[in-house]
């Protein structure tokens, strides 16, 4: 017989930089997992994806054994970093704070593919493009 959650906890946690401190020990903590094994484990996954932040989604059971898995990272995230810029426009899509390309456009789509929901890379674009539209990120060949 499978095993049941008890618990689901999700977190965003830079990539390969997970330690059993604040903001993953607080949140962890009081679920009852070795926050160590957590940590090695988490970050020996995410070695290759040094500097992304990654949601992860963290099922804990009675036993106090847990699975986790790793999600692509938050299109703002993938957005901010194509486009070279620290945070989006404070004013949506009414200011624009940078450019991108549509070859960028494209590649974040097929990233965030399996986390959205789309069904087609075309699909996928169209909701990036709309979280880039409001986030102040202009893409070239497009209005």
């Amino acid at each position: 017989m499978a095993k049941e959650a008890i618990k689901k906890i999700k977190l965003q946690i830079a990539a390969g930089k997970a330690t059993p401190a604040p903001p993953v020990g607080t949140v962890l903590g009081p679920a009852g997992i070795n926050l160590q094994e957590f940590c090695t484990r988490y970050n020996d996954a995410t070695r290759d994806k040094m500097g992304d932040i990654l949601p992860v989604e963290i099922s804990i059971y009675e036993d106090r054994s847990f699975d986790f898995v790793i999600k692509t990272p938050p299109t703002a995230f993938l957005l901010k970093k194509y486009a070279k810029v620290q945070k989006g426009s404070s004013k949506g899509s009414s200011e624009v704070v940078a450019k991108i390309s549509q070859a960028a456009l494209r590649e974040i789509a097929e990233t965030k593919l399996p986390d959205l929901n789309a069904y087609t890379v075309d699909e996928a674009i169209k909701i990036v493009a709309g979280t880039a539209k409001n986030m102040g990120i202009a893409i070239e060949g497009m209005e």
